[in-house]
């Protein structure tokens, strides 16, 4: 299945939030490639900010520095691989320290403002796409073609991410109930669920299964 925009036409916009190991990466993936569209994950950019304030020595708190930063920096999302100022930290923005300091850079107002400058951008230049993270049917994209928002038990979203990187169950299922709560009462740009939203809940579902109905959603 395929759905490029006719000429003249809208593009078309999937938008995907929810928190995070919800399964959000996974499902847009397959769902671009259903769609035959390209696919962003915009938390993998904020990792990617967080990833050149350690390298650099910056502390992820400091807003200044880090929205100057963020600005600066030159950052390559192709869907695999994330590239910052020609370094491949695909691996390491995924890693227990980018991982523990992202919460703090995706709370800096300023920085948020260039990466949805950011985002907007790479949609425009790709001529729509599905785009997953926190506040893109709510913030960046709000007239998006489809709005999910993904979810799953922080329990089982406890169990996906050890079965990737290992760890113990129940400290991870803290570190996301914690994850949740900083994402959710921050004052720029809160994890929610837009009113608009189709709430696709992925415990107990298989990514074929949740494609499938993600497939179903879409306008005709």
């Amino acid at each position: 299945m395929s759905v490029p925009s006719p000429a003249g036409a809208e593009p078309v916009i999937v938008a995907i939030d929810g928190p995070a190991g919800a399964g959000k990466s996974t499902v847009g993936r397959a769902v671009a490639e259903r769609l035959g569209l390209q696919y962003l994950d915009t938390g993998a950019m904020y990792r990617a900010v967080t990833f050149a304030a350690l390298r650099r020595g910056i502390d992820p708190g400091d807003e200044a520095d880090v929205a100057a930063l963020a600005a600066a920096i030159e950052m390559t999302l192709d869907g695999t691989a994330v590239i910052v100022d020609g370094v491949d930290a695909t691996v390491e923005i995924r890693g227990r320290e980018v991982t523990a300091a992202v919460s703090a850079v995706a709370a800096n107002s300023r920085v948020r403002s260039e990466l949805v400058r950011r985002q907007r951008a790479w949609v425009a230049e790709h001529g729509g796409g599905v785009v997953e993270g926190r506040d893109i049917g709510s913030v960046v994209f709000p007239d998006a073609t489809l709005k999910l928002y993904v979810t799953a038990s922080p329990r089982v979203r406890a169990e996906r991410r050890v079965a990737e990187i290992g760890g113990d169950v129940d400290d991870v299922e803290a570190s996301i109930i914690e994850r949740d709560r900083k994402d959710s009462t921050r004052a720029d740009s809160p994890l929610m669920e837009s009113s608009d939203a189709t709430v696709v809940d992925t415990t107990g579902s298989s990514v074929d299964e949740v494609v499938a109905r993600v497939l179903d959603l879409m306008p005709t």
